[in-house]
């Protein structure tokens, strides 16, 4: 019983976590949380839903509209929105009510076009379970977590490994120097929005996968922000940490007490943590920022 916990609570985290790193990325560069970073992920679910159930597209097809979609949604905000606003040379607090307005914009569309109903995949999703010991992990679950770690994996190499990456650590170093030597800056700033975006779009169609698809499943996008506080904002491997923490938290609070208490445990552990090490698990000392 408890692996099979353990083991959902940890695919449940790796949906947190590809939603976190973005939330880590995009703070890493322009210091402020992506509120609306949960709506892409919606975005990406429902392109999934619309490539699926109305063109009556294959799985792996629909599947890729999503994260493109999820890519495309986050891109054109950073160019029309963020961008602008970072031009004019506002404060970052605006940016962060910027992606408020737009979170429940992109909510409201959603509603308004989809009609406020819960859909599903018109693919088959695998229901079955495989038996260890007394305990029976979903397939479904399995399957997610498999996908999650390849996807995280490849983060990481990119940001460790590549030309972007480097590009990416030196603005969030000191962006005024990486421009000074030559670093395409708002270039590098849209790209990041483009793999954050992409990031989402696997997220919301794994959770359409794992639960429906909704108006208000970016709210998900919230328990992502938690864990990248727990795990230090700005730090991806910290978001993935804390992402993974959470769910198994969240899983086993739903399981052993219950679950209605389950966003009391989550919400009291980031004020505790604030209150403790407000850097977070992996994070540099926070300063006053949106």
């Amino acid at each position: 019983m408890l692996l099979q916990q353990l083991i959902t609570g940890i695919s449940v985290g790796g949906i947190f976590a590809l939603l976190a790193t973005g939330y880590s990325l995009i703070y890493s560069l322009l210091d402020f949380s992506n509120w609306s970073h949960g709506e892409f992920a919606m975005v990406g679910a429902y392109v999934a839903i619309v490539f699926s159930n109305l063109l009556g597209l294959p799985f792996l097809v629909a599947a890729a509209a999503g994260v493109a979609g999820g890519a495309a949604i986050s891109f054109l905000c950073e160019r029309t929105t963020y961008r602008r606003i970072r031009s004019n040379g506002a404060p970052n607090m605006f940016l962060m009510i910027a992606a408020m307005g737009l979170s429940n914009v992109l909510q409201q569309a959603a509603n308004l076009i989809f009609s406020g109903q819960y859909r599903s995949y018109a693919f088959r999703l695998p229901v079955t379970t495989i038996q260890i010991g007394n305990s029976y992990i979903g397939v479904l679950d399995i399957i997610s977590l498999c996908i999650t770690a390849v996807v995280l994996v490849l983060l990481i190499y990119i940001i460790n490994k590549t030309k972007f990456g480097l590009n990416v650590r030196a603005i969030a170093s000191n962006s005024y120097a990486a421009r000074v030597l030559g670093v395409r800056v708002d270039r590098t700033i849209a790209m990041v929005f483009l793999l954050a975006g992409s990031l989402a779009g696997v997220a919301g169609v794994l959770y359409g996968m794992k639960y429906n698809v909704f108006p208000t499943m970016g709210n998900v996008g919230l328990k992502a922000f938690i864990a990248s506080v727990i795990g230090g904002l700005g730090s991806v491997p910290g978001a993935i940490v804390g992402a993974v923490l959470l769910g198994i938290i969240e899983t086993l609070v739903s399981a052993y007490i219950s679950s209605s208490l389950r966003d009391f445990f989550s919400f009291a552990l980031l004020i505790v943590l604030l209150l403790v090490k407000p850097s977070g698990l992996f994070g540099v000392d926070v300063q006053d920022k949106a």
